[in-house]
């Protein structure tokens, strides 16, 4: 199972990218004590980006290697903090309590890696929630950590940043997207990129973020017992809601090379099932590529599965055996919406995106490349 666990971090890289938007202090209070107390710590060159979204709380720390970054801790654990708002407007005290476990975690882990920048964000779940600022509120005052609340356009340009790398350079257009607990996020890049360093923001032709996820979506539509018919409601239900986007980007498709590229638990586990893995393996599935009938047959299968297979599936595990159909669907919506027989999967985005934005604006490739 890919969740829930601290991240094997070996040999994990990514190549600097520009993009948009900063860091800040990641402590509330006045961090400049804290990280400066002696010469090892002045001398820390590591950076952090925490996700905070409606299913998972994932944590990346790095410091910056010669091209691109190498990643020296990681933690993902499923807290599912937007439990319930398919249906309500609040956070609940359950789903809240997790979620501070987690991010006591995630602090301890900064602090023992001396980290000198961060940038911690939350989405969808603080987004819509009535109670987010109050829980903003609680994790300053419990944990003395800052959590940034980021828009939906933000968070579409950061997963953009993060894994536009994985792009074909030969494709003149590509759609990116990116299927979260209670949002998707989905971009076309229009032309190819002029060179390995472009800001790949820069040709985000059309974006948009549907309010929909796999949490909540499955909310709505059961996500244990899964048919046939109840999966083609929640595409249908998509679909609806991709169709403003689907219009705007009516012409990526024509364009020489197109290819989908998908960043998300649901990709990267239909990609590990794919493969027939005994055990979740980032490296083999980071950037691997799928055909339209292989990704079909996956689906089928899954759909062809009960709740208790699912959760059996190593590459799935049982925290998340009721909310893989949901993505599925959410997939399927956009796959219909923009038919391409190769789907690249990525397993990175958000957090790499953020990492890439801090370590570009120090200037630290720049620096590295003096010494």
């Amino acid at each position: 199972m890919k969740d829930d666990a601290t991240t094997d971090v070996r040999d994990r890289r990514a190549d600097p990218s520009p993009g948009s938007d900063g860091g800040s202090s990641w402590l509330s209070g006045n961090p400049a004590p804290a990280l400066g107390r002696d010469a090892k710590r002045r001398n820390s060159r590591s950076y952090a980006a925490l996700d905070l979204g409606t299913n998972n709380c994932r944590l990346l720390i790095a410091e910056p290697a010669h091209f691109g970054f190498r990643v020296t801790d990681a933690f993902s654990r499923i807290v599912r903090l937007g439990e319930g708002l398919g249906l309500g407007n609040s956070l609940s005290e359950d789903a809240i309590e997790r979620t501070i476990d987690a991010l006591r975690v995630c602090r301890d882990k900064m602090i023992a890696k001396e980290v000198i920048r961060a940038r911690l964000v939350a989405t969808e779940a603080c987004r819509l929630a009535d109670n987010g600022l109050s829980f903003i509120e609680r994790v300053r005052s419990d944990l003395d950590l800052e959590l940034e609340v980021v828009d939906r356009k933000t968070e579409a340009y950061l997963a953009v940043t993060g894994c536009a790398a994985l792009a074909d350079p030969k494709a003149q257009s590509v759609i990116i997207f990116d299927i979260g607990g209670g949002s998707t996020e989905i971009a076309w890049l229009d032309g190819q990129a002029p060179h390995a360093f472009a800001d790949p923001c820069k040709r985000i032709r059309a974006w948009d973020s549907l309010p929909v996820g796999v949490v909540t979506l499955a909310e709505r539509h059961g996500g244990i017992d899964v048919t046939r018919q109840s999966f083609e409601l929640m595409v249908e239900e998509v679909s609806d809601l991709l169709s403003g986007f689907a219009l705007a980007a009516a012409e990526a498709g024509r364009a020489k090379n197109f290819h989908l590229l998908g960043t998300s638990g649901t990709v990267t586990t239909v990609g590990g099932i794919h493969l027939g893995l005994a055990r979740y393996d980032r490296r083999k599935v980071d950037g691997m590529w799928m055909r339209n009938r292989e990704i079909s047959t996956v689906i089928n299968r899954l759909l062809h599965s009960n709740f208790q297979q699912r959760a059996e599936n190593p590459c799935i595990g049982k925290d998340r055996a009721d909310l893989v159909l949901a993505g599925c669907a959410i997939l399927e919506a956009i796959r219909r919406a923009f038919p391409s027989d190769r789907l690249r999967i990525a397993d990175r985005g958000l957090r790499e995106g953020i990492l890439m934005n801090m370590m570009r604006e120090d200037s630290v490739w720049r620096e590295g490349s003096q010494r």
